[in-house]
């Protein structure tokens, strides 16, 4: 355990890699320096198992209540996600009210993206089988057994103890880079035009 992966946490958990042609070590530096020259990033993505309304914001809610950050923790990954890198322009924590993202800003080839304040490479373990999906239609799954096949990403709780069962999950990733999410934590994506 350490101070960001520990019983009673909210960690997003995502696997990383390259995204619209760009390798993982150029976003890395990108966002970076976004969130130097903004205070803030956009980390782009896809998929409805990490949809702002109904999973993230809901999931964010719960920790922010208890006064907790929410981690962004990410596995590296080799990835062959060759979109076009086409620049979002506007984003929304509702899909209503819709704001333009700032010029220091660049969110590619995504529909959803999460809220970072902070980014650095770190080392951690994450035992799968000591989270559990918190919110929405999976709420209560163990994460080892949510994140399999095409599920990539998750909204876990870690847990006190690991579940013991005699399958073979996925039991410990390593967690290679995380990120401090902030308020309104996962928005929504679109060009102007």
């Amino acid at each position: 355990m350490t101070k960001i992966i520990r019983p009673g946490s909210g960690v997003l958990f995502m696997k990383v890699g390259t995204h619209a042609k760009e390798g993982l070590a150029d976003i890395i530096s990108r966002k970076s320096k976004e969130i130097d020259d903004a205070g803030f990033s956009l980390w782009g993505y896809g998929g409805n198992t990490c949809h702002p309304r109904t999973m993230v914001q809901p999931f964010a809610d719960i920790f922010e209540q208890q006064d907790k950050p929410i981690h962004l923790v990410m596995e590296e990954m080799n990835s062959r996600h060759f979109a076009e890198q086409v620049r979002a322009e506007e984003y929304s924590s509702d899909g209503i009210v819709w704001k333009k993202i700032p010029d220091e800003i660049n969110v590619l080839g995504s529909r959803f993206a999460l809220v970072l304040k902070s980014l650095s490479t770190e080392e951690h373990k994450l035992s799968l089988n000591q989270t559990r999906v918190p919110v929405g239609p999976n709420a209560g799954r163990l994460g080892s057994r949510y994140i399999r096949g095409q599920v990539d990403k998750a909204c876990l709780e870690v847990l006190e103890h690991p579940e013991l069962s005699n399958e073979e999950d996925i039991k410990e990733v390593d967690i290679n880079l995380v990120a401090e999410m902030e308020k309104p934590y996962a928005v929504f994506l679109r060009n102007s035009g």
